[in-house]
């Protein structure tokens, strides 16, 4: 049973989680030949100051590259 947790910065859609979950479930499935329904895709939201990148917090960090928190 393929468990994944995919851990990323807030704010991706509906549609767009959906999308992965799929193709993270085909690529298992292609490439591991595993079976779809014992496949499991957790993702988690981490807020942009709950996570760190190059030394900083990424809303730190974003805001020194010139954009703004939550973009990207």
């Amino acid at each position: 049973m393929p468990y994944v947790n995919l851990q990323i910065t807030k704010g991706a859609t509906r549609e767009q989680k959906a999308r992965l979950v799929e193709e993270i479930t085909g690529a298992l499935v292609g490439i591991l030949g595993k079976k779809p329904e014992h496949t499991h895709v957790v993702i988690q939201e981490i807020a942009e100051e709950d996570w760190g990148f190059a030394g900083m917090l990424t809303d730190d960090w974003k805001r020194a590259q010139g954009g703004r928190p939550g973009e990207g």
